[in-house]
């Protein structure tokens, strides 16, 4: 062995010492670790269960925005003609959806077929917030089937099965200006939407069935604490100082929507509340229970409304939903349940029937 290939004693040295010195660094970072995890720990258990039920709701409500932000957004609309050939149509689609009452309803500059909501009271900001009951589908999957009708629907008329429904009122012409103009603007919202898919965040979401029926009791302390100062005490809304427009629609009474509507079903209600109910609330910053949603939505809707010759909807009646409140029905259950709940069983017996 050559000199220069003996051990330095100093190499060993310093080697010796850098693994010392090396093992103490990683001993703090453990120490450190665990006394950081402790104190993290200490300070949870430290915490009332007010306070814990708040840290998981931000940690909860952080999650639920991420998601929030990966729902379907609708396009930008156009400023000008430059921008878009259909932008007269599509602006005035537009203004038609968000202030109808103040071309349609009881005074309307046009014609005088509705009740007097807009239908952004219940398609929300102009039909275009995520679960608001928004028209993010209705351009890639229309023309459709629609078990209600029992036909092939276009556009046209789920547009008029709208304004017949939810605005208690007559149906436009096809050719006229204010239905080519809301369909206009329908179509350009959902453009960027393929064909015959449906994007997340689309119409309403679906709340998970309570495992009793839905209380109208209750429902009713929910109202009184978190509806009324909107829609007040006698649920007939507030007019603006003009009286053309609500600024708070009814929920019942003669202007309000009739039992044929979507949102007569419980189900369909429940989730429009859930996430856009009281005024401020969104996805991912909810103000009502599940439980809350389907009890206030149960008092809402056995208040008094205008009614509808429901006697062509649902020509099939297997394919009734589980909640369409009015029979007859393929199955044993009462129309109370129907249209209460629970839902859960008449679901079990459905799909049981089919196989």
């Amino acid at each position: 062995m050559s000199p220069h290939e003996e051990e330095d004693p100093r190499l060993a040295y310093i080697l010796l010492l850098s693994r010392i010195l090396s093992m103490t660094f990683v001993g703090i970072l453990l120490f450190l670790t665990a006394y950081l995890l402790r104190s993290e720990i200490d300070d949870y258990a430290s915490l009332t269960v007010e306070e814990r039920a708040t840290l998981k709701a931000s940690e909860r409500n952080d999650s639920i925005h991420q998601e929030y932000l990966k729902l379907w957004k609708s396009p930008v609309l156009p400023k000008s003609q430059s921008e878009h050939p259909n932008y007269s149509l599509i602006k005035y689609g537009q203004q038609l959806i968000a202030h109808t009452a103040k071309y349609l309803g009881p005074r309307g500059s046009v014609a005088q077929i509705s009740n007097g909501m807009n239908c952004q009271n219940c398609h929300l900001d102009a039909g275009t917030r995520p679960w608001g009951n928004n028209y993010a589908a209705v351009y890639s999957t229309y023309p459709k089937y629609r078990a209600r009708s029992g036909t092939k629907e276009d556009i046209y008329k789920r547009i008029n099965d709208c304004i017949e429904r939810s605005l208690n009122g007559q149906p436009l012409d096809e050719s006229s200006r204010e239905m080519q103009s809301i369909k206009a603007y329908i179509e350009f919202i959902g453009n960027e939407v393929p064909k015959d898919t449906i994007p997340k965040g689309s119409g309403i979401f679906k709340v998970t069935y309570l495992k009793r029926a839905a209380d109208p009791e209750k429902g009713e302390i929910v109202y009184q604490t978190k509806c009324m100062t909107c829609h007040q005490a006698d649920g007939q809304g507030l007019l603006n100082p003009d009286e053309i427009e609500y600024k708070y629609p009814p929920l019942w009474g003669k202007n309000a929507y009739n039992h044929g509507a979507g949102l007569y079903r419980l189900s369909r209600l429940a989730g429009y509340v859930k996430y856009n109910m009281p005024l401020g609330a969104t996805y991912y910053a909810p103000q009502l229970t599940d439980e809350e949603a389907w009890d206030v939505a149960a008092y809402i809707n056995t208040q008094p409304r205008p009614a509808k010759d429901l006697s062509k909807d649902w020509p099939k009646v297997n394919e009734k939903p589980t909640d369409h409140p009015f029979g007859p029905y393929v199955d044993p259950f009462s129309e109370i349940q129907h249209k209460f709940g629970p839902f859960k069983e008449i679901d079990s017996f459905k799909k049981n029937q089919k196989k």
